[in-house]
């Protein structure tokens, strides 16, 4: 009562004078009465207390009453405009709606000829929807339910249209994927097992044999999969599309329809996504039926979801957040929502193949595809947790990422046990390289390229099976697990030597795979890891191995050319002069026919032997000559005078010193030779 009794001297304050004055009286209570907000009911009631105070506010509910009339004519003519537009894009009665149909013309909760064809009409249709929203913001403080029932049910309408017209447009302007031009601007780098090596498959590493199941030859090949440039972008929408986009769902978050707004984007886009994981090779497996595929068609799955990982992180879905950043630039909360809801359902899916991998059995030859998915996954996801904000997502995809690892930790683990229980009772006929140190060898030649990813897998782990010391101390994690490696290599080929009976042939097969180890180690990265010094001391195993050759072959042919086997002294001793004749020629002639038996046979064996690399083949042959032909020129020359001229000297004396070196290079080519005929050097 105090307020109004102040409000009634304000106006007896401004009193006097003629209509102006009372024009300005009649304003002023106007004015106080509007901005107090209160019901009608209450209005008038202050209006009767105004007029008790002064005459001249008589006519104020009158003056009043004809304002609210206007300002409600005002408001009704808006409505019923901006109505007659959105009944007009609803299509119409019936009747009309037919008529439209059947002349091809019918636009029923459809934008096509406004957005698509019309911009005019779809600008007429958005105003008429802004003044919808604006009318409902006007009348948020009148009294008039009956009005704001008929705004509400048409910005409803509005709101419908909309929404099918929002759907409408992304459907139909989303770009399909072209995978052959994105996997075309990939950089592909290619690994395979170096030098064409041609290695037999192992049962015991876990490898599927072809054929019967012995063992298949084929060549080793590992491909990785290309990186992507930081300039690779796809249009996911058509660009002349998201203004459109934008307008719409500017509209509907400002009349409180966000929420159907982000659902009509994120479940359209999430099936584009989706397609575009089929188109990448990605499909929706379960656990299950990822554990039944075969190991082949597994390796291309794996491949594909590689190569798919990083397309859809550094390519589809950074443009699927600036797409959703434009388009939902009004509203945060939109551009965060609608982006996780898009795009869980593609990275949920792509986790669930990587999940399975990682829980799947182990076996050597999935090692090298796993830590292409480690590294795939690592690479993104810093990139993934930029643009998710959906905590689920990003610590399944941290999930993953470890599972992934402990996969291929357990998986290289699987590989040294192999190595260190092959005990293959099969040795290769001819002393050449054993098939397990071709397959593990070259196996550690790719391991090498992944030493990055493994350090820091094996960092933590316990090494089995090599002790500490001052020369391993400063080594890597991987380069210690490797040095163990070899060193079980070197012990099983120890094991593997002793199933051969001829010593002789022990040593060519120690010599042949310790050399192929070496080369391999030098001509890699492995050289790197294991250092100079290690491949010094294995150099000089080759030449202990030469050795103990030469000595395990020829000892007994190089004996029977010492004079000592003829059980005398020299023959320029006095008791040599002593001997008859015939006893003495007798002695000789059986030392030329053990000599001719002993390299005979020696020849036949040996030519079947092989040494694979021409240049430690070609030096063991000159290790040969060296010591053998020297020894049986001066024999020859020695004792060739005693024997010549008698009867069938030739049978006895087969060979001249040139004759000898002749053979030597049939000696370790793997095709076993006989001497029939003895072929004189002329």
């Amino acid at each position: 009562m105090a307020a109004t009794t102040t409000t009634a001297a304000s106006i007896n304050a401004g009193g006097g004078g003629g209509g102006g004055g009372e024009d300005r009286v009649l304003a002023t209570a106007q004015q106080i009465v509007k901005s107090l907000n209160t019901p009608k009911e209450v209005r008038e009631d202050m209006l009767l207390i105004f007029s008790s105070f002064d005459n001249r506010l008589s006519n104020i509910k009158t003056a009043m009453t004809n304002q609210e009339e206007d300002q409600n004519d005002a408001l009704v003519a808006r409505l019923e405009a901006a109505e007659s537009v959105i009944h007009r894009w609803d299509g119409g009665n019936d009747s009309s709606r037919h008529s439209s149909s059947s002349s091809g013309n019918y636009r029923s909760s459809s934008f096509s000829l406004s957005f698509d064809e019309s911009p005019e009409e779809a600008t007429e249709f958005l105003s008429a929807v802004d003044e919808i929203i604006s009318l409902l913001e006007d009348l948020s403080s009148e009294n008039k339910p009956d009005m704001v029932d008929r705004a509400d049910s048409a910005l409803q309408m509005a709101m419908s249209q909309l929404e099918d017209e929002f759907r409408r447009i992304l459907i139909r302007n989303t770009v399909p994927l072209d995978a052959e031009r994105l996997y075309g601007s990939m950089r592909r780098v290619s690994l395979s097992f170096a030098d064409g090596d041609v290695v037999e498959d192992f049962e015991n590493f876990g490898l599927v044999a072809d054929g019967d199941g012995s063992g298949s030859r084929r060549r080793l090949f590992h491909e990785r999969g290309g990186s992507i440039g930081c300039d690779l972008w796809v249009d996911l929408i058509n660009p002349t599309a998201v203004e459109d986009l934008k307008e719409i769902a500017e509209r509907m978050i400002r009349a409180g329809y966000e929420k159907e707004c982000v659902q009509v984007y994120s479940t359209v886009r999430r099936d584009a996504l989706d397609e575009c994981l089929m188109i990448l090779g990605v499909e929706k497996l379960s656990i299950e039926e990822v554990q039944k595929i075969d190991w082949k068609s597994m390796d291309e799955k794996m491949k594909k979801w590689i190569q798919a990982v990083k397309i859809t992180v550094r390519v589809l879905l950074v443009g699927e957040k600036k797409i959703c950043d434009e388009i939902f630039s009004s509203s945060e909360s939109s551009k965060e929502v609608c982006f996780n809801e898009t795009t869980k359902s593609c990275v949920m899916q792509m986790l669930n193949f990587g999940e399975a991998v990682a829980i799947g059995r182990r076996s050597s030859e999935k090692l090298f595809r796993i830590l292409d998915m480690y590294d795939a996954l690592a690479n993104v996801l810093q990139t993934l947790e930029v643009m998710v904000t959906d905590c689920f997502v990003c610590n399944e995809t941290k999930g993953v990422l470890e599972a992934l690892g402990d996969a291929a930790r357990g998986t290289f683990v699987e590989f040294e046990n192999n190595v260190r229980n092959e005990t293959s009772k099969r040795p290769t006929t001819n002393g050449e390289v054993h098939p397990m140190i071709r397959y593990v060898m070259n196996y550690m030649k790719l391991i090498v390229d992944y030493a990055v990813t493994l350090n820091s897998l094996l960092e933590n782990d316990e090494l089995n099976g090599l002790s500490g010391d001052d020369s391993t101390e400063e080594m890597s994690p991987l380069a210690k697990r490797i040095l163990g490696l070899i060193t079980s290599l070197e012990s099983n080929l120890e094991e593997k030597s002793k199933l051969y009976e001829d010593g002789g042939l022990q040593h060519v097969f120690m010599m042949n795979n310790i050399y192929y180890i070496v080369q391999k180690v030098k001509d890699s990265e492995l050289g790197k890891l294991l250092g100079d010094d290690w491949v010094r001391k294995r150099r000089g195993q080759i030449r202990q191995y030469a050795t103990g050759y030469l000595r395990a072959s020829w000892s007994r042919v190089l004996s029977a050319l010492r004079d000592e086997s003829m059980g005398g002294s020299s023959s320029g001793s006095p008791s040599y002069g002593q001997r008859s004749n015939n006893s003495s020629k007798m002695a000789l002639k059986e030392r030329f026919r053990g000599f001719n038996a002993s390299f005979e046979e020696l020849y036949r064996l040996q030519t079947a032997w092989k040494v694979p690399d021409p240049q430690l083949r070609e030096e063991l042959r000159i290790s040969i000559s060296e010591k053998v032909i020297p020894a049986y020129r001066a024999f020859f020359g020695r004792n060739r005078s005693q024997l010549e001229g008698g009867r069938h000297a030739g049978k006895y004396i087969k060979y001249t010193p040139d004759d000898l070196e002749s053979y030597l290079p049939d000696l370790f080519e793997g095709t076993q030779l006989v001497i029939h005929h003895p072929r004189r050097k002329s």
